[in-house]
């Protein structure tokens, strides 16, 4: 694998997410609205995300440097990054909060895909992966308390 490619599969979510963190950033509205038992303060998501998107580089890097190549694993990555990529512009940017609730149960269905495909042919890629689906998971509940809130 060459070093482009190595710093492509690393990098690529925490570089699109600091893009996306860039588009959002004017119009996030966190401590404005009211918000379910747990909230953390706002401060805390952009350090975990970046952690996550990491982790999901190292975990998607360690993959590919196996030679692993299954389509279905490169697509499910690629998908659930997108639907990763466009919730919190749909949550902040488009207020969409409803869509949003809608949004990130899809990306959960891709995270668990992913895990459940990944975990065959990868074990240290799945165990990589396991704190971004419990990242998500909190993130839908904090969704779906803020949507039931702020009606």
């Amino acid at each position: 694998m060459n070093f482009f490619k190595k710093i492509y599969y690393l990098f690529l979510p925490l570089f699109l997410g600091g893009i996306t963190g860039l588009i959002i950033s004017k119009n996030i509205d966190y401590t404005s609205l009211n918000q379910p038992p747990l909230a953390p303060p706002k401060i805390i998501f952009p350090i975990m995300w970046s952690i996550l998107y990491l982790l999901m580089g190292i975990a998607f890097y360690i993959y590919k440097k196996n030679n692993y190549s299954e389509k279905d694993i490169d697509t499910t990555y690629y998908i659930q990054l997108f639907f990763n990529l466009l919730w919190p512009i749909i949550f902040f940017v488009l207020k969409l909060r409803f869509i949003a609730i809608i949004w990130i149960l899809l990306l959960l269905f891709y995270i668990i895909k992913l895990l459940r495909k990944i975990k065959e042919v990868n074990k240290t890629s799945y165990y990589l992966l396991l704190p971004y689906l419990i990242w998500t998971i909190f993130a839908t509940y904090l969704n779906i308390g803020i949507y039931i809130l702020n009606r």
